[in-house]
């Protein structure tokens, strides 16, 4: 679709912008006194790559120096039209009217065409403003009040680029388009010139788009196409020059090299390319100074290197092109990220972690087997244990059977053996006294005496052994009798009881009584006391005992297998279930107390309490 004339189009626009001055020219006449006011003037479209930066750019540079903020403003020229003097005047007039309320500190004129205009209208215009700019040529005059950058047209760069990647390269097509676009012609030409023994150079500059798409599509081999720039095609027809370099693009039958950054993304390898964001950066710099307080006209222009080696990794693809071949310190943009590319990292944590849950498991599973062996050992150590001890609980209960046994047959024989040979012995004495006179009577009475004495001692002494009574009187009848005998050899004791079960079985019968007959003769033999208590009460399912004197004491730890008072007591109890426990300390006398389990007993086996 055509555009408009350029009159028509100029006309609506100045009658807008009259209209809006007149609401707006009032107010920023005002904010000059306050604020700092930048016009940028561009030489391309509005929509250019490089308006689209330097709107976003730009701004922020400036504002940077300036704490009361900034007036910012900007405008684009129609670069195809402005060799046209009416079209000047035309531009000259408009921006009269619209900015004629304000007095700029800095004007930038961003490329050859505006900075032309700026020359021409400059006393009308911008009679005391500082002027910043870009220029393409070195030679370009510098004007009063300004300073600048230089940024040539360096071509020849891409050109070396392509004989990088593409050492079989012989015909370069230029392609550039018509009107004001033969400028860039004009100056590929020049810089062209040194390589014409090495490439066959063919420009295809002003023509038709459909013959220029035709010419592309059927290029020789070993080509290359360089794109210069294209805003009027020979019929007159505008465009965007990247939306024509996308056209040509699709349908070019080799690989196209630029200039200019803004050609990535568009078709183009690459090149030495033109960074417009570092040409923005460069001249707003060089704004910001003057808008500080520095004079343009001390500052002096700069000519940097803004060119920047890059590539497009898709369009490497497209062609075949070695990615090998890219020199050192190329920028490769748009390369499509592998899954390793994209995931590598992830994939990397991913199989880190599954070594180490690998490792983790492996671990595990190994410290599973060797703790199943190792509880496997302890399990069989503790049977064997178990075994043992049940062993020799059983021969300690064997033992004790045995010496009670062997206490019984002492009583019995002691009894029925020599008791009654000492009944007879006192008959005998008796008699002998009785039909004896004067010393030999006396001493036979003394005999007689002694011998009464010897059976009542053998008579205790069996009792003690084996009592015969135990069960027939009980338990608790025992430990009286128990309590009484000792009190005849001087021995207060004192013995209390309380819900004890009116049956126990004989064995649990016979290990308390020896266990309290045990430690009370301790408590006589070794501590020296002369006062003890003895207390049985009866609980849930069990007998406890305590038996306390208030002997010397002793140190319970180191008596353990020192002597078989403790130890026997101790056996008896494991033997039927029971538990010991033993508290003294030298001086201050001795606790002993013992429980036993008594289970449910029924029927002749018991002994009655």
């Amino acid at each position: 679709m055509r555009s408009l004339p350029w009159h028509t189009s100029f006309v609506r626009r100045l009658a807008l912008f009259l209209l809006a001055l007149a609401f707006y020219g009032p107010a920023a006449a005002r904010a000059q006194d306050r604020q700092k006011q930048v016009l940028v003037l561009y030489s391309t479209r509005w929509d250019a790559q490089v308006a689209v930066l330097g709107e976003r750019e730009l701004p922020r540079i400036l504002r940077g120096s300036l704490p009361d903020g900034l007036d910012y403003y900007s405008e684009t020229l129609d670069q195809g039209r402005f060799p046209d003097p009416a079209y000047q005047n035309s531009l000259e007039a408009f921006l009269r009217w619209k900015y004629q309320a304000y007095r700029f500190d800095v004007v930038v004129a961003m490329s050859d065409a505006a900075l032309t205009f700026i020359e021409r209208n400059r006393t009308e215009l911008f009679r005391d403003s500082a002027v910043v700019y870009v220029t393409t040529s070195a030679t370009t005059p510098r004007m009063p009040n300004s300073t600048g950058i230089v940024s040539a047209l360096g071509l020849g760069g891409s050109l070396a680029l392509a004989a990088e990647l593409q050492p079989d390269v012989k015909n370069v097509f230029v392609v550039s388009g018509a009107a004001a676009d033969r400028v860039y012609e004009t100056a590929a030409r020049e810089q062209f010139r040194p390589l014409d023994g090495r490439f066959t150079f063919t420009y295809l500059t002003g023509l038709p788009t459909r013959e220029l798409e035709t010419r592309l599509s059927a290029l020789p081999p070993h080509s290359i196409v360089y794109y210069l720039v294209i805003n009027q095609d020979g019929t007159g027809e505008r465009f965007h020059p990247l939306h024509y370099l996308d056209r040509i693009a699709a349908v070019s039958s080799a690989p196209i090299y630029s200039w200019v950054d803004s050609a990535m993304d568009h078709g183009v390898v690459g090149g030495l390319l033109k960074s417009q964001q570092n040409e923005i950066e460069a001249v707003g710099q060089l704004a910001r100074r003057v808008l500080a307080g520095e004079s343009a006209d001390a500052i002096p222009a700069a000519a940097p290197d803004l060119r920047v080696s890059r590539v497009d990794w898709r369009q490497l693809q497209r062609w075949g092109i070695d990615e090998s071949r890219v020199p050192a310190g190329t920028i490769t943009m748009f390369r499509e990220l592998t899954v390793w590319d994209r995931y590598g990292g992830y994939i990397i944590a991913a199989l880190v972690l599954f070594l180490a849950q690998t490792g983790l498991i492996v671990g595990l599973i190994v410290q599973r087997t060797r703790r199943r062996e190792a509880e496997a050992r302890i399990l069989k150590g503790q049977a064997d244990l178990r075994t043992s001890y049940d062993r020799i609980r059983d021969l300690g209960g064997r033992l004790l059977k045995a010496q009670d046994d062997e206490r019984s047959h002492l009583a019995r024989e002691l009894h029925d053996d020599i008791n009654q040979q000492m009944a007879l012995l006192e008959i005998d004495l008796e008699l002998l006294s009785a039909g004896a006179e004067g010393k030999t009577r006396e001493f036979a009475g003394h005999a007689v005496t002694r011998a009464q004495a010897i059976t009542r001692s053998i008579h205790d002494l069996s009792h003690r052994l084996h009592p015969a009574r135990l069960r027939l009187i009980g338990l608790v009848s025992a430990l009286s009798g128990l309590q009484r005998d000792l009190a005849r050899e001087g021995v207060a004791i004192s013995f209390t009881h309380e819900n004890v079960p009116p049956a126990i079985p004989p064995d649990l019968t016979l290990c308390v009584f020896r266990v309290v007959q045990e430690a009370l003769h301790n408590a006589l033999k070794h501590s020296g006391a002369r006062q003890a208590s003895v207390h049985l009460s009866g609980e849930p399912g069990a007998l406890a005992v305590t038996i306390a004197d208030s002997g010397t004491g002793f140190d319970v730890k180191n008596a353990w297998g020192k002597g078989l008072g403790l130890l026997s007591m101790s056996e008896r109890l494991e033997a039927v279930g029971g538990m010991l426990d033993v508290r003294s300390s030298p001086g201050s006398g001795t606790s002993v107390r013992f429980r036993v389990p008594v289970r449910s007993v029924e029927g002749a086996g018991a002994v009655a309490v």
